[in-house]
C-alpha cells in the first residue's frame, strides 16, 4: 500500500556515480592523476552493481 515511499536504491546508486565521475574530472583537471584512476575504479564498480540491479529487474 505504501510502496511508493520506499527509496529506490537504483536511484541512490546513479546519483553517487555520477558524483564519483565528477569528482574524477575534477582530479583530472587538477592533474592529480592517481586520484582520478582510484575514483574512476571506485565508479566503475558503482557502474557494475547499477548493471547487476538492472539485469535482476528484467
Amino acid at each position: 500500500m505504501f510502496g511508493w515511499l520506499k527509496r529506490n536504491p537504483e536511484k541512490q546508486l546513479r546519483k553517487q556515480y555520477h558524483a564519483k565521475l565528477e569528482e574524477a574530472l575534477h582530479a583530472q583537471r587538477n592533474g592529480n592523476i592517481r586520484q582520478y584512476s582510484f575514483l574512476t575504479a571506485e565508479a566503475e564498480k558503482l557502474r557494475e552493481q547499477l548493471e547487476e540491479m538492472a539485469v535482476k529487474q528484467v
